[in-house]
């Protein structure tokens, strides 16, 4: 993107989060939606990706009902952005209050603290993580995650300041050892570290089957569990009519660095299994398996196993 398209971006990411909530909810809702359905309309690059993303979680759709829910995912996407430019302006009480009526699996959590070692929480792209995040913070205090790191700087800036206003404690994934280390010092302290998961940024994921086929799939929440004894919780998000529903799965057994990849596939199953109950709300509109990449990223990464 030229610098222009950087200024623009994140010009419009400005006006989003200053706009957006001074709008009543219905209105915000039908304009998010419609932006949405346009979208499924235009069928651009990124909707034809995650109508390809979705063939995988349900192969048995046919053509109509695969186009309606992309629809849906589509809507279900619009929802997060519209959650997030207004989720600085809601009342947390409020936030916690329709997490707390989705929530379940929270003795999972707090069998884990009381271990003494922390918790690593391994999320899909699914619902809105951030709303979780408001819970998390409210249930056990602040804890730390690690993203992507935007451009322009002051793009990626917004999005800090954002989430550290709701108690998020934020590491750049370019931070490289340096965020690894300080992820180990939290879980040490006794803290929650939260890892979106079902995408390998990095280039360096373990090979993992996902709904059949093969990706890849990051390594540092299992490496993070088996360095610390920290508990490995997978997490399930997605929306409800009304709220937000999360599910905190029991604990994935990592011991040793040898357990890492058999960890890391038992966390894309239960991943899978999430997403599966809940497609619409699976937010994934990159390439994500190793079919869909063009073939020398393909070969680059066989060589690199």
């Amino acid at each position: 993107m030229s610098g222009l398209g950087h200024r623009i971006g994140d010009a419009g990411y400005a006006a989003g989060w200053r706009l957006v909530r001074m709008l009543p909810a219905p209105v915000a809702t039908a304009a998010f939606s419609l932006g949405a359905d346009l979208a499924a309309r235009r069928d651009g690059a990124g909707v034809r990706q995650l109508r390809r993303n979705l063939t995988r979680v349900v192969p048995q759709a046919g053509q109509a009902e695969l186009e309606e829910l992309t629809r849906r995912a589509l809507r279900s996407y619009a929802r997060y952005w519209q959650e997030a430019f207004r989720l600085p302006a809601m009342d947390p009480a409020e936030i916690v209050t329709g997490v707390q009526q989705g929530i379940s699996g929270v003795e999972n959590l707090d069998a884990a603290l009381a271990e003494g070692n922390g918790a690593v929480v391994a999320l899909p792209h699914s619902g809105n993580w951030d709303a979780a995040g408001v819970w998390l913070v409210d249930h056990s205090g602040t804890f730390t995650t690690v993203v992507e790191r935007l451009e322009p700087e002051s793009l990626y800036r917004r999005f800090v300041d954002f989430r550290e206003s709701l108690g998020f404690e934020i590491l750049p994934a370019s931070g490289g050892a340096a965020s690894f280390r300080t992820l180990l010092r939290r879980l040490r302290e006794n803290r929650v570290v939260c890892l979106v998961s079902d995408r390998d940024l990095s280039g360096a994921g373990l090979p993992v089957t996902f709904f059949g086929e093969q990706t890849r799939m990051p390594a540092g929440p299992a490496r993070l569990a088996a360095s610390t004894g920290a508990a490995l919780l997978p997490v399930g998000s997605w929306f409800t009519d009304d709220g937000w529903g999360i599910r905190i799965h029991p604990r994935i057994r990592v011991n040793a660095r040898e357990e890492v990849p058999a960890a890391t596939q038992a966390l894309a199953d239960v991943l899978a299994g999430d997403i599966a109950a809940h497609p619409a709300d699976w937010h994934m509109v990159q390439r994500l398996w190793l079919a869909d990449l063009p073939a020398e990223q393909r070969v680059a990464l066989g060589e690199s196993r």
